[in-house]
């Protein structure tokens, strides 16, 4: 499955944060790094429909976001820096269950795919807390596997990492890795970007490097010594 960025150049009001981005993303781990305000977040963003670029086109398994965002999320899942801003239900069962809602299962499926997920994240014994109580890597990992319940073929990662303590970090981290899933990271963690196949390196809109993962690193140090 390829995803396709043609052309692709996006303002928002009168500043512009891509320019002419071009790029075919085909491996499995792909990392995405850059300074703030580099225009790496609304790549990601482009990839799964969240933002429609002003010209140019993305295409996922052929399907451009413009004219079928629905299909393209069915096949792109993404999960936010802040666990909240995807946490909608109270407790963490129910809100792994709310993404399996368009799958159409009965009670007894559905009830087995949460168990299921909820097993594979480490939060079996939180299925009934509230959501919103659990620690911040805890909510990391519900919005993974609220995600990943839906079995997306691309996972798109923006940054979620970033509010975790080390301990967490490497935990999510590892489990990113295992995925089956191919994996776009948007990520300042420049040790997980070099566990990557490829990464992009984003400066003023531009991909200024598509490379392997040390060589991206130090083009990307060179940008911020500059």
């Amino acid at each position: 499955m390829t995803v396709e960025v043609r052309g692709v150049t996006h303002s928002f009001g009168n500043r512009l944060v891509l320019r002419e981005v071009d790029v075919e993303l085909t491996e499995q781990r792909v990392g995405v790094i850059g300074a703030n305000g580099s225009g790496k977040s609304t790549f990601a963003r482009l990839l799964n429909g969240l933002v429609v670029p002003d010209s140019g086109s993305v295409r996922v398994d052929g399907i451009d976001t413009r004219d079928d965002p629905a299909g393209v999320r069915r096949r792109v899942g993404f999960v936010f820096t802040d666990p909240d801003a995807q946490i909608v239900m109270p407790t963490v069962a129910e809100d792994v269950a709310f993404g399996l809602r368009k799958h159409h299962l009965g009670p007894a499926e559905t009830a087995r795919v949460v168990a299921e997920a909820l097993d594979t994240f480490g939060l079996t014994a939180h299925a009934d807390h509230p959501a919103h109580l659990l620690s911040g890597g805890q909510k990391q990992l519900l919005a993974l596997c609220a995600v990943l319940v839906t079995e997306p073929k691309v996972l798109v990662c923006d940054e979620p990492t970033t509010l975790l303590d080390l301990r967490n970090t490497r935990h999510v981290l590892d489990l990113l890795a295992g995925l089956s899933q191919r994996v776009v990271l948007v990520t300042h963690d420049l040790d997980a970007a070099l566990r990557m196949d490829r990464v992009l390196v984003f400066d003023a809109g531009s991909i200024v490097f598509d490379g392997p993962p040390a060589e991206a690193v130090a083009r990307y140090r060179q940008i911020v010594a500059a």
